[in-house]
Parts: structure tokens; sequence; C-alpha cells
């Protein structure tokens, strides 16, 4: 990436991350091939501290030293907003983010706030095909077998500029990354743990979405016992990136829900 990011070394690891705003911690988990680039044109919510981490493995960031796994990918996430001191975070999480999110949310709920899943992978897994392994690692060399990958990802992003950035941040995911994040989510289910995360939850999905179904997105807000169902009928898999003013509104609205609820139990204890 050109922009130069912010740095921190968690448990050995360097994360790059960008940073804007303030107001309550929102960290933002990208999705396979992402970068924090995807969450670039979201950064200005008001009250909202926004934090955008290249997950290990991608972006700039360093790879973990083993194989890749959602719930490593979810222990650095937590380690990150550890190192950084939040308290009430929410944590957004795309695509396979959303799987790494999650996995956040039933392993330490205590660290959240609250969560927001972008046409995320379910809390069921999302397998992938074995005859499909053979396109995924042709990807990692064939820049434009890439681009036609990515470009049915976000079919309402007419910024061809952009678009061709965040082709180049894919280039750069981690070579074990390729075939190992499809085997991380198809062994990826955290279904029946999702009980015990008690707090707000909202589950976006966008109605072009190529990828992840309604079903699916369905199932992933009813997992969770405050779990809560948002349909973007004009944008497909990736919201932040194809209607950025759209999905910061919802950001908004969320976070700020989350303040009115912290008010009023303050006034119930008083």
């Amino acid at each position: 990436m050109n922009e130069a990011g912010a740095q921190i070394v968690v448990r050995g690891t360097r994360i790059v991350y960008a940073e804007r705003g303030e107001g309550r911690p929102v960290v933002c988990l990208h999705g396979n091939t992402g970068s924090r680039r995807w969450f670039e044109r979201v950064m200005e919510a008001t009250g909202c501290r926004v934090i955008a981490p290249d997950l290990p493995g991608f972006g700039e960031s360093e790879a973990l030293p083993d194989a890749p796994d959602i719930a490593r990918y979810a222990d650095a996430a937590a380690d990150f907003i550890h190192a950084l001191r939040l308290t009430g975070t929410v944590l957004v999480g795309h695509s396979l983010g959303g799987a790494v999110a999650m996995s956040v949310a039933v392993r330490s709920p205590d660290l959240l706030g609250g969560l927001v899943l972008v046409d995320s992978a379910p809390p069921s897994g999302f397998p992938t095909p074995e005859a499909r392994h053979p396109l995924i690692e042709r990807m990692r060399t064939d820049r434009e077998l890439l681009a036609a990958a990515l470009r049915a990802t976000v079919p309402a992003l007419g910024d061809e500029q952009f678009f061709s950035r965040l082709v180049d941040d894919a280039t750069r995911m981690a070579r074990p990354a390729w075939i190992g994040n499809a085997l991380a989510l198809g062994a990826f289910s955290c279904v029946r743990e999702c009980g015990v995360f008690s707090k707000p939850v909202l589950v976006v999905w966008g109605r072009r979405d190529v990828i992840v179904t309604e079903e699916m997105a369905r199932e992933t807000a009813q997992a969770f016992p405050r779990g809560r169902f948002m349909v973007l009928d004009h944008v497909g898999h990736s919201p932040p990136v194809e209607d950025p003013p759209g999905f910061v509104r919802a950001l908004v609205s969320f976070v700020g829900s989350l303040e009115r609820e912290a008010e009023g139990c303050g006034k119930e204890r008083s």
C-alpha cells in the first residue's frame, strides 16, 4: 500500500493498521484476500474511533508462524484489541473476517460491546469444494483471474482505480493462506457457542451477494440471542466499498443504540 499505516507488535507479529476518529472503538476485520483498504472509505463515522488492521498474513502485516486457522486469527484480533487497550469495542467482520469476529465474540465475550457481521461466513462454516482448490491456487499468480473473482464480489463498485488497489493488496496475501483460508473456513464452526454472546449483533447482507446467501445471513442473525438482520438491496458482497455512506449510516446507528442502552443502564443503577 502507498499509505503508511500505524504498526504494533502483538505476540511477536507485526500488525499494520489504519485509525481515524474519536469515540467508541470500532475494529474492522476484512475478508479473504483483503486488507485494511476495504474499510478505507468508512473510516469517518460520527462517534466512532474506527480502527482497521491488516490481519496476519494480509496486506502489510506479518504472517502467523502456524497454518491459517480462524481461531488463530481470532487470537491475533483479540490480542490486538488488548494491546491498544480498547474497551467496549464494536467488532466488525466482513466475509472471512466475520468468522474471525464471531470466534472472538464467543471465546472472549467480555472483550466486546457489540458485533457487526457484514456478508459474513455463517457460524456453521463455509466449506469450499476441493475441486476448486486448483482455481484458488491459480489466482495467487494470475492477476487477471484474481481480478475477475474479486469483481464478482463488488458489483456496485465503479471506481476502477480503487478496485485495482484492492487487487494489488490481494496479491500480497501470504502464500499458505490461499488454500489455507479455504480449509480454515470449512473447518470453522461456532453454532453451539453463539448463545454465550448476549450483546447486540447486527448482520448486514447485500442482496446482490454471489457468495453468501440470504439463508446463510439469516442463519447468522438467528444464532445470536440479540441478532438483528439488515438487507442492503443495491449492493453485493462488500457494502463498505460498494456503498460507504449506507454502511456508515448503519454502523453509526448501531453504535448509537449501544450508547443509548449504556445510558439507560446507568440511569437504572443510579
